[in-house]
């Protein structure tokens, strides 16, 4: 199990920066929201999975560890069900572009704008 290094969350709340390896990966909230690991987001099984809209302008508002295995983030909307493990943050660091490309093209599939469409 990959364990990080490092967690920083920015001072806008905006972005995380987690260390693997004595690398940084930069996250930001949108993302970790969208790609919470909670029943809310991802369902009870596959194909499952809630898209979440609107989540532009989301921030972190705290972090608590959960044992020496994860932390869950509390979100400004109020989403606060994910626990974030360790190899979960870790994939969504490593595919950061693959899963983002996919996030927002379910948003254009659904006609939702994005400032990054």
């Amino acid at each position: 199990m990959q364990t990080p290094t490092n967690i920083i969350l920015n001072k806008e709340k905006t972005l995380l920066t987690i260390t693997f390896d004595e690398i940084d990966y930069p996250l930001n909230a949108e993302y970790l929201r969208v790609y919470s690991p909670s029943a809310e987001v991802v369902g009870h099984g596959k194909g499952q999975e809630t898209l979440q809209l609107n989540k532009e302008n989301v921030t972190i508002s705290r972090i608590k560890p959960v044992g020496n295995y994860a932390v869950v983030l509390f979100f400004s909307d109020e989403h606060d069900s994910g626990i974030y493990s360790w190899s979960h943050l870790h994939k969504l660091a490593l595919n950061h572009d693959k899963l983002w490309h996919e996030y927002l093209q379910k948003l254009k599939d659904a006609g939702h704008d994005h400032p990054q469409l």
